[in-house]
């Protein structure tokens, strides 16, 4: 008798464990893998901003007004020190006064208002002409890109009310390091979005994330045509992005995962072609020096150009990471690229 229960509880288990398994296997068909990969400043992090923004339910606005004061605090110390580097000096000298306090260490609490004392400080430098000079040579020390658009609304973010809109939070950046996990639920599918840090330092790190990926986001900063890297001031962030895209795009890791190539900054890119020369830093481009559609296509088709599997394809859009609806007909048109992608793998 004693064995017969033995062997009663032993085909329990195995049934519970069997049953585990089928679960196990129709939430994982059910499931969509997207690893984000890109070099540092493409947009991978706004891209997943956006994620959360359509689909999940958002940020916490004090965390962000921290964040933005940071990033203003941040880029004019970083402003003020290319100036030193290129010997360029403030044209009106009471600004001098604001320097201090711009370089002293201030950090924000949590629902603290922007302190007023630093409200004439930004405006004051932001309109001196000598640090203008130096932001329009913020392609050679890595200025962020969205900093116009926050010291134009200085007025509205030391407001006492203020609270970050949805355009406000896409802008802030925070460097991402180490692994960021999202998960969404779109339709049928469940998405599971990795977000990696793009600086060399962090690139060790995306191993852990390439086991059944289904399929890859690739961002490339297409305005960073211009501009170096953060960690390093003599690289190009175009050439960067390139030599990356070539050893992931051919890793064995990803010979049956699809490529869904974005790049990203449009919006820049079409403003930086009539003052910033691409022939100049690419001189194999022959194109008109002033068309978007010239210049576009040339860097997707550099960037094909680049994958030596003959049955891989590489699927380019063109994104502006901070245009919600051009993200949702973005992000529509990779789901359905997946849908067809897994329906292929069924019938296969």
């Amino acid at each position: 008798m004693c064995m017969g229960g033995d062997i009663d509880l032993d085909t329990k288990r195995h049934n519970e464990i069997e049953k585990l398994i089928r679960q196990d296997e129709k939430r994982l068909a059910k499931e969509v893998k997207l690893l984000l990969l890109g070099a540092g400043e493409s947009g991978k992090s706004t891209i997943l901003k956006q994620m959360k923004l359509i689909h999940a339910s958002g940020f916490s606005k004090n965390d962000r007004s921290v964040i933005i004061f940071t990033n203003l605090l941040d880029s004019l110390k970083i402003i003020l020190e290319a100036m030193e580097n290129y010997d360029l000096s403030l044209e009106k000298p009471e600004n001098e006064a604001y320097v201090d306090l711009v370089i002293m260490e201030r950090e924000l609490s949590r629902g603290e208002p922007f302190p007023k004392e630093y409200q004439l400080a930004f405006r004051s430098l932001w309109a001196d002409s000598g640090v203008q000079r130096a932001v329009q040579r913020g392609n050679e020390f890595a200025l962020h890109d969205n900093l116009i658009y926050f010291f134009e609304s200085l007025d509205r973010l030391f407001a006492n009310n203020f609270i970050p809109t949805d355009q406000d939070i896409l802008r802030s950046r925070l460097k991402t390091t180490g692994i960021t996990e999202s998960v969404f639920d779109l339709g049928t599918l469940t998405y599971r979005m990795f977000d990696v840090g793009g600086q060399r330092s962090e690139r060790k790190k995306w191993i852990h994330c390439f086991e059944n990926v289904t399929a890859l986001l690739f961002l490339v900063a297409i305005s960073g045509y211009d501009q170096c890297l953060v960690e390093d001031k003599d690289a190009n962030q175009m050439q960067e992005a390139l030599m990356l895209f070539e050893s992931i795009c051919n890793s064995q890791w990803f010979i049956q995962t699809s490529i869904i190539l974005f790049l990203n900054k449009i919006d820049l890119f079409k403003q930086k072609l009539a003052v910033s020369p691409l022939k100049k830093y690419f001189p194999d481009y022959n194109g008109d020096p002033h068309s978007y559609k010239q210049a576009s296509e040339f860097f997707q088709e550099n960037f094909r150009r680049l994958n030596r599997s003959p049955q891989k394809d590489i699927y380019v859009h063109f994104t502006n990471a901070t245009d919600t609806n051009l993200l949702k007909k973005t992000m529509a048109s990779v789901q359905d690229m997946i849908l067809q992608h897994n329906l292929k793998t069924l019938v296969l």
